[in-house]
């Protein structure tokens, strides 16, 4: 794995904005991340900055000097292509995916239709925007369910569902977050993530939690979620399960790193839920997990991700 790794002198990035905070329902879990990130960028002789994109951020970007941004902002207005948009307007080369690949994998829902498209699995799902569509939903998936915010991540606002008024309020509850719901049939069975890295697919996690489903405290409060590194898979499946993971992130565009959200149904068969273009990267953040079984600790991890940034061309 040690193509992974950056081999540049920390110098040759130049001045480093690391862009975190913002807006977003996921503020908190950036404002961790970008710390972290921050710190490790440091600590390896890199001139690199905070900047907490809030509503000083043009003022900031336009009077400092910054040679390339590290963005580690989670959710709108980071992770959805305006601050890449707003980057490339600046001319300020950034780490991660393009505005294209960011806009998309962060609709779910569309995201969701270019996989079916090219006939990747993904659970098959409706969208929501009154009672009489939760009750379509429901008589065309049947139940359990789980709904969604389109746009949201860190499961915010997601919920699961097994009856015709539960899915009502968790609409109206996801609705709060975004005007776009979406709900999808459950899949029973074992959750994995996968983490890509300069266009190599780092060994799957395996998850499990005695929570519903993969929440938002489980990912970043709770002590008792289970990480399995090696995944559980034998080697075929395990195969398998990452070159599906690679080909989710193509079609998508992805550039730089990523992390794919997948199930696996109590047949074997495996459902793309989500691809994240900037994942987490806290202390309970699966990427780093993934990385350390691939051979990278965290500073090596975060450089190479922006040592990416000046192979892509952002």
């Amino acid at each position: 794995m040690t193509v992974l790794q950056s081999t540049r002198d920390p110098q040759a990035f130049g001045r480093v904005a690391v862009l975190y905070g913002g807006k977003s329902a996921e503020r908190e879990v950036s404002l961790k991340s970008g710390a972290a990130v921050l710190a490790a960028l440091q600590s390896a002789g890199v001139d690199a900055f905070g900047i907490d994109a809030d509503d000083q951020l043009l003022t900031r970007l336009s009077s400092e000097r910054i040679d390339r941004a590290f963005i580690v902002l989670h959710g709108r207005g980071g992770e959805d292509g305006s601050m890449q948009g707003l980057l490339e307007c600046a001319g300020i080369p950034y780490t991660g995916s393009g505005i294209l690949a960011s806009a998309l994998a962060m609709d779910k829902l569309r995201t969701k239709q270019v996989w079916q498209s090219l006939g990747l699995p993904t659970p098959r799902h409706a969208v929501l925007a009154s009672e009489a569509d939760c009750r379509a939903a429901a008589d065309g998936l049947g139940f359990p369910l789980i709904v969604k915010p389109a746009h949201e991540g860190s499961s915010i606002g997601m919920a699961k569902v097994v009856g015709v008024d539960e899915l009502i309020a968790a609409w109206r509850a996801a609705s709060l977050y975004d005007s776009q719901v979406l709900v999808e049939q459950w899949i029973q069975g074992p959750e994995f993530t996968i983490a890509t890295l300069r266009g190599k697919v780092l060994p799957p996690i395996g998850l499990g939690t005695p929570h519903t489903f993969y929440d938002y405290d489980a990912k970043y409060v709770a002590n008792d979620t289970q990480y399995r590194i090696p995944c559980g898979l034998d080697a075929a499946k395990e195969q398998e399960l990452k070159d599906l993971s690679a080909r989710a992130c193509e079609a998508v565009g992805i550039q730089g790193w990523a992390r794919v959200d997948v199930m696996q149904d109590n047949s074997g068969a495996f459902w793309l839920l989500e691809v994240n273009t900037v994942p987490g990267m806290t202390d309970h953040s699966l990427v780093p997990m993934a990385a350390r079984a691939a051979g990278l600790d965290f500073q090596q991890l975060v450089l190479a991700i922006l040592d990416a940034s000046m192979a892509t061309g952002n």
